[in-house]
């Protein structure tokens, strides 16, 4: 198996992991709503290398969140990442941010069979992980019951209209910090099942970094960069007069 660290500073939401393959031997997680990624991401880089008695030189590979979300998280996340990759010279992995929340949500706890997850996830119907782009905003794209991606992230604005555009012959389950804000909009919507509390976490860092890891999907050191979502709102300084 691979030894391989991964983290992701998209959201929030602030998870890092080392997993031999896709078991997880230690981690690290803060949910707290104070975007710390610049002050904790090394330090639980540091804790769950420790904790799993290893070095940062028997590391195969490095993976890392590249979004779409946060400006300010994601350059943190990822020059992380190439700073290690390029000191320890070891492959970089950029895995994106909505498939790593797939991966949190089929990927099952450790007391359930993965078939048990799967058959249940089959059962109903198209994926949308929502990443929260502020106001009623998400970035999200479509994905099967099995997590394979139909098409390409973008934003969405979640309102009646989007709820009303989706088959009604297909369930939609909705998930992710995106989704959780629209809580309210899923109600009434019977086609639509609205699954709390998904973060892109341990299980699924894990999981997407294997995959990627197995198929030797590795990203190039000096061109990888991280997908915002949408360009950036800058506002021009006003002219002195």
């Amino acid at each position: 198996m691979a030894l391989l660290l991964s983290f992701d500073t998209a959201t929030k939401h602030l998870a890092v992991v080392l997993s031999d393959g896709v078991t997880p031997l230690a981690s690290r997680v803060d949910e707290s709503d104070q975007y710390s990624h610049a002050e904790k991401l090394n330090v639980f880089i540091d804790e769950v290398m420790k904790e799993a008695g290893r070095e940062l030189k028997e590391l195969n590979a490095v993976a890392v969140g590249i979004g779409p979300g946060s400006y300010t998280g994601l350059r943190i996340g990822l020059s992380a990442a190439k700073g290690l990759c390029f000191a320890l010279d070891i492959p970089l992995i950029g895995m994106s941010t909505l498939d790593i929340l797939v991966a949190e949500f089929l990927t099952p706890p450790n007391n359930q069979q993965p078939t048990t997850v799967s058959l249940r996830a089959q059962s109903r119907g198209n994926l949308f992980p929502m990443i929260d782009a502020r106001r009623m905003e998400v970035f999200t794209r479509t994905y099967d019951a099995a997590g394979n991606a139909l098409g390409e992230s973008s934003p969405a604005m979640l309102d009646e209209a989007w709820c009303d555009a989706l088959p009604r012959d297909v369930r939609t389950v909705v998930f992710g910090d995106g989704s959780d804000k629209a809580a309210q909009l899923w109600n009434g919507h019977d086609h639509i099942v609205h699954v709390a509390n998904i973060r892109p976490s341990v299980r699924g860092l894990a999981s997407c970094a294997n995959v990627h890891f197995t198929r030797g999907d590795f990203a190039d050191l000096a061109y990888l960069v991280p997908d915002y979502g949408k360009a950036a709102n800058v506002a021009q300084p006003k002219k002195k007069v």
